[in-house]
């Protein structure tokens, strides 16, 4: 009984996945306003009451799209709780805190630039979308600013530069909107952009840079 629960579950998983990889397409080659449901279950090949059943509607396959694109798998593991962002915030030199940070930081954008430029698109259409953009951008500061508490806890912050000021300054820089327009439109390539944002937040926040 518990290897046949066991299969139907990763049956599940397996057709979960295979909607939100064709959704991702569609809403990054077409836009979110153009795909349909009827879209999305014919590419998976599915029937569309399948989709519904996972998903509810098309606003959760893109929620769960981006989550999938950020954390490069579909584990349930918040962002701040993966192995990189512990070894992050459980490093005890500053530098090396941000560097991991930032590294990171460049691969999840590399995955998920282009279906954040779906995402804001679509909550100037959608407000419920808009909802989930907000929640995506709070979340976001949050985790950015953890980091922050750290690069103060261990002493690495300078002289009146506050753990809240930091988080600002690391969300500011360390976002979807600045690697795009870097490197969409400026032609920077990732490794220049990660570079850059590693030395410039080291020279705004860490004592000693």
């Amino acid at each position: 009984m518990d290897r046949v629960k066991s299969r139907r579950a990763e049956q599940r998983r397996t057709t979960r996945r295979r909607i939100v990889e064709e959704a991702l397409r569609l809403f990054v080659g077409q836009g979110y306003a153009a795909t349909t449901l009827e879209q999305i279950a014919d590419r998976a090949g599915v029937a569309v009451q399948t989709v519904y059943f996972h998903f509810g509607n098309k606003r959760g396959v893109l929620a769960e799209g981006l989550d999938v694109l950020t954390a490069g798998d579909d584990e349930p593991v918040p962002l701040i709780e993966r192995p990189w962002a512990l070894q992050a915030t459980g490093e005890p030199d500053p530098a090396g805190s941000l560097r991991i940070w930032v590294g990171n930081a460049r691969m999840i954008f590399e995955r998920v630039a282009p279906l954040m430029r779906v995402l804001r698109d679509a909550a100037g259409a959608d407000p419920e979308m808009a909802v989930t953009w907000e929640t995506n951008q709070r979340q976001r500061h949050a985790d950015h600013l953890a980091l922050a508490r750290h690069l103060a806890e261990i002493g690495g912050l300078r002289d009146g530069m506050s753990s809240e000021r930091a988080g600002d300054l690391v969300y500011a820089l360390v976002s979807p909107e600045t690697y795009q327009l870097l490197t969409e439109q400026r032609r920077w390539s990732p490794a220049e952009w990660e570079s850059w944002v590693y030395e410039t937040l080291s020279r705004s926040l860490l004592r000693g840079c």
